[in-house]
């Protein structure tokens, strides 16, 4: 397939089909006349691609995941590997969300007459302490 028709069933641009063959992420497709030919499961590699950063994972991430990829080949290895180093990266994530929510939770009650009293009430994360005790 070309490479509109590869980016319009993929709902990107061919301008991102491109990128994605610049980064090494999708195999450079064989050309007639000077056109990019598409084979039938690129549409599956660029998909499994659009999933992956949708789901925050970098393009290296997917860079490593997909390296050297067949059909043939299983994924579950490769994804157990890949999760279990993403698992951490979204518990941390999840860590700052709350803590994100917290204060602002604390900013919709705030009767603070001013930014020093209001400083000094929150809760301040870790690294604002360490900050605090150097001063």
């Amino acid at each position: 397939m070309k490479i509109g028709e590869l980016a319009a069933r993929a709902n990107l641009k061919p301008s991102a089909i491109r990128y994605y063959e610049k980064v090494a992420i999708l195999d450079a497709p064989h050309r007639v006349s000077g056109q990019r030919r598409y084979p039938a499961d690129a549409l599956d590699r660029v998909r499994l691609i659009r999933f992956a950063t949708e789901m925050d994972f970098t393009l290296a991430e997917i860079k490593i995941f997909l390296g050297g990829l067949r059909d043939s080949a299983p994924v579950g290895p490769r994804w157990k590997k890949l999760a279990h180093a993403k698992i951490t990266q979204v518990d941390e994530a999840i860590k700052r969300s709350r803590q994100l929510k917290s204060l602002l939770e604390h900013l919709l009650r705030c009767r603070c007459p001013s930014l020093q009293v209001c400083v000094q009430r929150l809760s301040l994360s870790p690294t604002l302490r360490k900050w605090d005790r150097r001063s």
